[in-house]
């Protein structure tokens, strides 16, 4: 039983009956401790030994669960557990909708289970933490990522590589690092996608699989940075290194096509062009930074004559946006020999190959693939945010859509209709 006399000043019982009212809630988040301007004991004591307040809750929010593939995302209540140790709980503000989240949810993709609950491109703020967890905390706003950095693993040591392999096996199978799931809904248990799951109110993630970010930053536009747009000028800036003076070819003008567009001009690129089948793309591609567009379709030869002829005998930095591989070998054979680099930036379908003429790399050219640009997730996010923040790089100028949560699917609508960049959707 409460002794009240340990309880003299208002503000005491105010907190303990909002810390009860937290443990018997399925709602409501433990309130932020910096509400409390001044703590007494009991405040000091009870914010001492928070999991036995916060870590123990099961919270009931909203989330798009993917129930099978090729059906629509249907907006349910879910059961998300408390986090466990090394990991994080994170109150999702943003999420946008990728290309990616469609192949799964198309049920192409190899790795893709069902139930999920897609999504990774969001941010949110840090609702708990698991035992263990060091450099996060409650209220910190961030971005989780699909590819984490333990910084202790072979490829996280090599700085050839963003490509850490931690958690890689469990999260490729929809699960935790410690094999199980989080979300249940219905009774039945929910898979997690690519370590976010950000399709979600509430969503778990492993502490190495988030980045801490600027509070002030604008969480319906740097959740793009959770995918599309670091991938994109990563690619540029990080795989390519494209250099000052130099020329390029972006093939496709999508998000990521767009993205490297930007990183390009970022890095001192004098000629860009651009290349996708659709025209209306080619105005907000010259936005970006593109010298001019071409479309494959205008003319009787292959496209990288085309651009060979333009170029003087070939491009210096080619990509490949799409995950078309027959794209993939004009964008590489399109590169001018005994320097050119083209970089694989879209996903091909499972099972594809790529084929050219040996003699195509023999004389010089290369050909190289990236990942989430080639950054290292956790220590380079934030430095993104930063750019943005500072205007060295665009974001808002990818959103074209802003939904609702209960209109997600109007959001897959819009990119397979080609009608958006980028939808946010606000949770």
């Amino acid at each position: 039983m409460v002794n009240s006399k340990r309880f003299s000043h208002f503000t005491d019982w105010h907190f303990f009956l909002l810390i009860i009212k937290c443990l018997f809630s399925e709602k409501e988040s433990f309130p932020a401790p910096a509400v409390y301007t001044s703590p007494s004991a009991l405040h000091i004591v009870l914010l001492s030994f928070p999991p036995l307040f916060v870590l123990l809750r099961v919270i009931k929010c909203k989330a798009a669960v993917a129930w099978e593939a090729g059906k629509p995302v249907s907006i349910e209540e879910v059961e998300v557990a408390p986090p466990k140790a090394h990991e994080v709980r994170i109150k999702i503000i943003a999420t946008a909708v990728c290309h990616t989240d469609a192949y799964t949810l198309s049920g192409a993709d190899p790795e893709g289970s069902f139930p999920v609950i897609l999504g990774h491109e969001g941010a949110g703020i840090v609702e708990s933490v698991g035992e263990g967890v060091t450099k996060l905390k409650a209220g910190d706003t961030v971005i989780p990522l699909y590819i984490p950095q333990c910084g202790e693993c072979k490829f996280c040591l090599n700085p050839q590589t963003n490509l850490c392999q931690k958690i890689r096996t469990t999260q490729g199978k929809g699960l935790m690092p410690d094999g199980t799931s989080r979300f249940t809904c219905k009774g039945k248990t929910i898979l997690h996608y690519m370590g976010t799951s950000t399709f979600s109110e509430y969503t778990v993630v492993a502490d190495i699989s988030v980045a801490k970010i600027d509070p002030l930053a604008p969480l319906d536009k740097v959740c793009l940075l959770g995918c599309g747009v670091s991938t994109g000028y990563g690619a540029a800036v990080n795989t390519a290194k494209v250099e000052p003076g130099s020329t390029c070819a972006v093939f496709g003008l999508g998000g990521v096509g767009l993205a490297v567009i930007m990183g390009c001009k970022v890095a001192g690129a004098s000629r860009i062009i651009g290349v996708d089948i659709n025209k209306d793309k080619f105005a907000k591609a010259k936005e970006f930074g593109a010298s001019e567009c071409i479309n494959p379709q205008d003319f009787s030869k292959p496209i990288q004559e085309v651009l060979i002829e333009m170029t003087d005998g070939g491009v210096d930095y080619s990509f490949e946006c799409i995950g078309n591989v027959k794209v993939m070998r004009a964008a590489l054979e399109a590169c001018h020999k005994g320097w050119g680099v083209s970089v694989v930036v879209g996903v091909a379908a499972a099972g594809e190959e790529i084929a050219t003429r040996p003699f195509q790399l023999v004389t010089g050219r290369t050909w190289k693939g990236t990942a989430f640009g080639g950054w290292k997730s956790v220590e380079s996010i934030p430095k993104l945010v930063s750019e943005y923040m500072s205007k060295k790089i665009k974001v808002d100028e990818f959103v074209t859509h802003s939904l609702s949560f209960d209109q997600i699917n109007e959001a897959f609508e819009l990119m397979h209709a080609g009608k958006s960049i980028r939808t946010v959707v606000k949770l």
